[in-house]
């Protein structure tokens, strides 16, 4: 197989492990390539992409401007706080202005659910989902699961813990998603208030103490309190949050065996994760960083091979 089942990359839930084989075999190639001392392609060279970002995003929209430049792609960006979004302009109206440009393929961000899926029905382009709202974040996921297979050999057979604030994490669901597809045992840990009502529907079981949930797992996922998307108070404080949740190096000297730990950023460095645990060998948190230009190079390319012209 040579070519992705989906048209667009919504949502984990829609792929198949072919696709993921098929996504991190051409990832493979362009690590190689992104490691070279000429780091660019010319895969690409007549595909326009538009980069729309309406939620703020520091490293997912460097990291897909990357990934498209080394393609030799034409980039463009669109910030929605600069635009007529601000005039009360639809999504549909923004967008096929830009697509009057003959964009090809759409990068997304929104704050809405279901915006990805929405867009894919109304306009004639790729679209990948860069995070929609609380549901999902697909690129994050593969590259995640992406660095574990490099790290560890597998996903297969592994044991994974996602740590924090489960409830109002897209990577949380998109991951859940991406390593059960290839076979691994998923658990979640944090506030019982952080865990959504809904998370044993999805075969994954929750484990409130920290210390059980590192001495089950094969790697540690850590995530931040998301503070922007909570409208009322989870927990008392920070502090307790931190006594219960935060991972530092004593904890980890104290499991008798290592794990891996990896972070999808921004670090609230001391609250979820000590800077001496973030900056250790045990941590893969900068391979998830460069692993995540490599993956969506190789998302960008395979769905731009669907692009009729």
């Amino acid at each position: 197989m040579s070519e992705l089942s989906v048209e667009h990359l919504l949502g984990i839930k829609y792929l198949k492990p072919s696709d993921i084989d098929l996504i991190f075999k051409t990832a493979d190639h362009f690590k190689e390539v992104i490691n070279r001392p000429i780091k660019k392609v010319p895969s690409l060279r007549d595909i326009t992409i538009a980069n729309l970002f309406f939620e703020n995003s520091t490293r997912t929209k460097l990291s897909f401007e990357l990934a498209e430049k080394r393609l030799s792609a034409d980039v463009i960006n669109f910030s929605a706080s600069q635009s007529s979004v601000k005039k009360g302009e639809t999504l549909i109206d923004t967008v096929n202005n830009i697509l009057a440009m003959k964009v090809d393929i759409v990068v997304m961000r929104h704050s809405n659910v279901g915006a990805g899926v929405f867009l894919s029905k109304h306009v004639d382009a790729k679209i990948i989902n860069a995070g929609d709202g609380t549901h999902e974040h697909p690129t994050q996921a593969l590259l995640d699961s992406y660095s574990i297979r490099e790290k560890l050999g597998n996903v297969k057979g592994k044991k994974i813990v996602i740590v924090g604030d489960i409830l109002h994490s897209r990577v949380a669901l998109s991951n859940i998603f991406a390593l059960q597809l290839q076979g691994a045992e998923v658990k979640v840990c944090g506030p019982t208030t952080l865990i959504p009502k809904y998370i044993s529907s999805l075969g994954v079981k929750v484990e409130t103490n920290l210390k059980k949930a590192l001495e089950w797992c094969d790697v540690a996922n850590v995530l931040r309190v998301q503070h922007e998307r909570m409208d009322i108070k989870y927990f008392p404080s920070t502090r307790e949050y931190t006594q219960l949740f935060g991972i530092n190096q004593e904890i980890l000297d104290n499991l008798g065996k290592k794990i891996v730990i990896m972070h999808p950023g921004p670090i609230n460095r001391g609250v979820e994760i000590t800077s001496d645990v973030a900056d250790s060998n045990d941590s893969i948190i900068l391979n998830q960083v460069e692993n995540g230009v490599a993956v969506r190079m190789a998302v960008i390319y395979l769905l731009a091979q669907q692009v009729k012209r």
